[in-house]
């Protein structure tokens, strides 16, 4: 079961980018709140005690309580907008759940065993995730904050697909009901170094501070012996 979180809301008349753009000036947060077979409410929430809550990874995949006054809803996040720079949030969208209908959410995949997986430890490979996360449905009361797959025995050059992973009972995992089973996670051969090729140099030739080549001045040539007929003495 996932962890709770709750939040106080208000409704809000306004609307539009105006609007919006007022309160995100007074430290709050549009949204909005659709579904459950009622029509769709505007209301606005507290930056900052938004983003305290969001510091969990729980708070996407699970129910929270949204407190309007004296009245109290549970609903799930669909839509997170944020700043492209800053840390803040500029709109969400929640949905209501009904106890008796099916959710489908987008959940995190925690991947145990990375450092003792016999690819890592034994083999000296790397692991490299594939896919993060996967769409599910389930019931409100079987919604789990993440989906968990043990890769401890993955082998250098071996994968393991979206099949592998077992959930929750009560939880479907959207893709394999659609007959789709990629794969999610391997370990790869570790990653060569590769030094670069210095050519060697002739004899007699050396380089410079900055890599160019030039004569060794240190190496006198060879002196040309005497043409015949010709003597070193002059008379």
């Amino acid at each position: 079961m996932s962890t709770a979180f709750d939040l106080e809301v208000n409704s809000r008349e306004g609307l539009g980018k105006g609007h919006s753009r007022r309160l995100r000036r007074q430290g709050k947060v549009p949204a909005v709140l659709y579904g459950g077979g009622e029509s769709p409410a505007a209301i606005f929430l507290e930056h900052d005690k938004l983003i305290q809550q969001m510091e969990n990874e729980a708070f996407q995949t699970s129910i929270i309580t949204l407190n309007m006054g004296t009245e109290t809803q549970s609903v799930v996040v669909k839509d997170i907008q944020r700043h492209p720079s800053k840390r803040r949030v500029l709109h969400l969208d929640f949905q209501r759940i009904l106890a008796d209908e099916k959710i489908t959410l987008i959940v995190p995949i925690h991947y145990s065993g990375q450092e003792v997986a016999i690819g890592v430890k034994e083999q000296g490979g790397e692991v490299a995730i594939l896919i993060s996360d996967v769409e599910i449905s389930c019931l409100p009361k079987d919604l789990p904050e993440f989906l968990e797959l043990d890769i401890s025995s993955l082998e250098l050059n071996q994968r393991m697909s979206l099949s592998d992973i077992k959930p929750p009972e009560g939880v479907d995992i959207l893709a394999l009901t659609q007959e789709q089973n990629p794969s999610i996670v391997t370990i790869n051969p570790p990653r060569q170094e590769e030094e670069d090729e210095i050519p060697e140099l002739a004899e007699g030739i050396v380089e410079t501070e900055d890599g160019e080549p030039i004569a060794d001045s240190t190496k006198a040539e060879p002196e040309s012996p005497p043409s015949e007929g010709t003597s070193e003495d002059s008379n």
